[in-house]
């Protein structure tokens, strides 16, 4: 593969990301207030050494090792309530060549990556791993770290309650009140821990991670939502930083965070769905859905309005039928891995035929409740959200105008809506100041982390990065749905420090 290289214009822009936008002039609910400002990295005491220990779990490599870190619940009361962080570690597989630690940082928000030393770990070239400690971690408040809960009910685990799809009609009266349910569930059982759950919060954690290990500096390679926790790093702890890769980045407007980030699946699945429907038409596969490309997207359009109208009973699934908005949420799933493409297909075959197949697995109820409760907290507490009904009416109708096949759901009202307790702190706001030590790498058809929002980081971060951009489908770029002059470029970057002098575009 080749790449060229292109000049990127940048100007210093305000830019961020969100999940659920109100269009029309609505205002945040409320005014951020807090004790101290997002920009004071507020550490505590330096904390002791980790004591490793084997890992709880099956298939992980025998080298990985696991500790525990107690870290300030509220870091403006560092000698206050303490919580637990889970880390995982594999040492550098060269001690005397040994450059530092590498922190794998999980998307989400809600993931983890305290299995990835042993998992994506492995992706990564001989010579990274001979030169770093892969380092991976449970951020606060999930399972193997002091784990969260909301309680909530079986029907509002499901990622259509969560992913606010409006009715058919385009109302969004039910999304507010499955939005007042849960918030008021996250309230009533997250206690004081769902409330110190944040971006910031998190950054703050994987400083004091740093800081256990012994290292002066952390290396780390982030991914979707963890590219805004290393963007917000990066920002409040500039000079303990050492080789950072951003890789699928969310745009870091600080006045949407989450709300942004949500909006772009609309911009996102645009950007995406030509590839499916040109794979969808393809002579030869066994899964065509159509002679022309051109056809898959009505024809698509067409089966969901019909699945709202009437749908298939879907025995063992949540919700147990396949309806219109399950059939959008599942395509939305698939366009971020092209290998996912052949049970979509099918899925539509199927549904044209009024028949299902078997229900998907999912994973247990009670690992749902803790990743919710996190993934919801992080959304909330970073910015307020508009609680206007009618703000979000108006967003979702011109939505569902302007991008059909997304009907309105990225501008929808997520449980933020009805968020008991305003933000503790303002956002961080990402910004040029700081080493030039960034390199992002980004799809250029993504459908939950598009390229606008990936050139809004870009433009965010000025000096401090270079970018790849990568001519492929999906979402993830580095040693998963990128090529392999974008690869060959980070793992370059990671092993020598060596980054391109201006950004590049990989063919």
């Amino acid at each position: 593969m080749a790449h060229t290289r292109t000049k990127t214009t940048i100007t210093r822009a305000t830019a961020l990301l969100a999940a659920c936008a109100a269009l029309g002039g609505a205002s945040l609910a409320a005014p951020l207030a807090g004790p101290a400002s997002a920009s004071t990295p507020r550490t505590a005491s330096t904390p002791p050494a980790l004591d490793w220990t084997t890992c709880a779990g099956t298939g992980l490599d025998p080298r990985q090792r696991c500790a525990t870190l107690d870290v300030p619940m509220d870091y403006d009361d560092p000698n206050g309530k303490k919580i637990t962080i889970a880390v995982s570690r594999i040492p550098a597989e060269r001690p005397e060549a040994r450059r530092g630690a590498l922190l794998l940082i999980a998307g989400g928000p809600g993931g983890s990556s305290l299995g990835d030393p042993s998992g994506k770990g492995r992706k990564l070239p001989q010579r990274v791993r001979d030169t770093h400690d892969l380092i991976g971690f449970e951020p606060r408040g999930l399972a193997r770290s002091t784990p969260v809960s909301c309680g909530l009910g079986h029907a509002d685990l499901a990622v259509t309650a969560l992913r606010p799809w409006p009715a058919p009609d385009g109302s969004v009266t039910g999304n507010m009140a499955t939005a007042r349910r849960i918030s008021q569930a996250c309230a009533r059982n997250g206690g004081d821990l769902i409330r110190s759950i944040s971006t910031a919060n998190n950054a703050r954690d994987i400083d004091r991670i740093r800081a256990a290990l012994g290292e002066r500096k952390i290396s780390a390679w982030a991914v979707s939502y963890g590219t805004y926790v290393g963007a917000v790093y990066s920002r409040l702890f500039p000079q303990r930083t050492d080789r950072i890769v951003l890789d699928s980045n969310d745009d870091p407007d600080h006045t949407r965070v989450g709300r942004g980030w949500l909006a772009a699946h609309e911009r996102g699945v645009e950007d995406t769905f030509p590839a499916f429907a040109a794979w969808a038409s393809a002579p030869g596969n066994p899964d065509r859905l159509a002679r022309t490309a051109a056809e898959v997207r009505p024809l698509f359009l067409r089966l969901a309005a019909r699945l709202d109208r009437a749908p298939i009973p879907w025995p063992g699934a949540n919700p147990e039928e396949l309806n219109g908005d399950v059939l959008r949420q599942t395509m939305l799933s698939a366009m971020a891995d092209p290998d996912r493409f052949p049970g979509l297909a099918r899925l539509i075959l199927a549904a044209e035929q009024g028949t299902v197949p078997p229900a998907p697995p999912s994973p247990p109820d009670a690992a749902l409740q803790n990743t919710i409760a996190v993934g919801t907290a992080t959304l909330c507490n970073d910015v307020a959200w508009p609680t206007s009904t009618a703000a979000y009416r108006e967003g979702v109708a011109r939505s569902r105008a302007a991008h059909p096949l997304t009907a309105g759901m990225p501008r929808n009202a997520m449980p933020c809506a009805a968020w008991p307790t305003v933000p503790k702190e303002p956002p961080v706001r990402i910004t040029d100041r700081g080493p030039s030590n960034i390199l992002l790498v980004q799809n250029e058809r993504d459908p939950n982390t598009p390229l606008s929002g990936a050139l809004k980081m870009r433009e965010a971060l000025g000096r401090r990065a270079t970018m790849v951009t990568v001519d492929s489908t999906g979402h993830d770029a580095y040693l998963a749905n990128g090529n392999a002059c974008g690869d060959r470029t980070v793992s370059r970057y990671l092993a020598t420090g060596e980054r391109p002098e201006e950004d590049i575009r990989c063919s």
